[in-house]
């Protein structure tokens, strides 16, 4: 009988509480809002219902998106060097950065980020039951044949939900399939994602 359990290729997300979150997320909402009372017609990604923001504008460097991102490079620094690449950070491009308000009834569908190496949530505005960060085994085979189950183990498990806060970063692989639950309140929901690569 073996006595040594051998777990390659796992699959990581970085989470992340970023200090004094609080006036950053004023003004992250602030800024959001701007841009929602400016236009509020949605782009349609892989979200049903809700609003998905244009592209921000990063080279504008008094805006809060811009002042965020700077803010955080040291946890994604440190996220490149735990993957064990080899980077410089003036390499590291922020792809592009969106944000996303779910109200009521509003949830993101199972996808992925095409085209870069990381990607990240922001959670700006998170009430209580307004839709946790869902994740998917990326083994499509895995999740297609596998016997019964008698109870749920690192090994079997094809889906899990990660509870986030107000101030959370996330980063994880751009291929790792995520979702986002159902906001069940009347209140809305804000989160700030980007993608992120290493340029050549």
């Amino acid at each position: 009988m073996t006595n040594t359990v051998f777990r390659f290729f796992p699959e990581p997300i970085f989470k992340y509480k970023i200090q004094n979150y609080e006036k950053q997320n004023q003004d992250l909402s602030k800024y959001i809002y701007g841009l929602y009372n400016n236009d509020k017609k949605s782009l349609k990604k892989s979200n049903v219902g809700g609003w998905h923001s244009k592209a921000f504008n990063l080279a504008d460097n008094d805006s809060p998106p811009h002042i965020f991102f700077q803010n955080i490079k040291a946890q994604i620094n440190d996220v490149f060097q735990k993957y064990g690449w080899e980077f410089t950070p003036e390499k590291i491009k922020c792809e592009e950065m969106w944000a996303i308000i779910n109200k009521k009834g509003n949830f993101n569908v199972e996808h992925v980020h095409a085209n870069c190496h990381l990607s990240a949530a922001y959670y700006v505005k998170v009430p209580k039951n307004s839709g946790n960060f869902q994740i998917f085994n990326p083994n499509s085979i895995s999740r297609n044949r596998y016997p019964k189950k008698s109870k749920p183990t690192e090994f079997n498990i094809v889906s899990a939900v990660l509870k986030i806060e107000e101030g959370d970063l996330l980063i994880f692989p751009s291929y790792l399939p995520h979702a986002v639950g159902q906001n069940e309140t009347d209140e809305d929901r804000i989160v700030l994602s980007f993608n992120l690569s290493v340029q050549s």
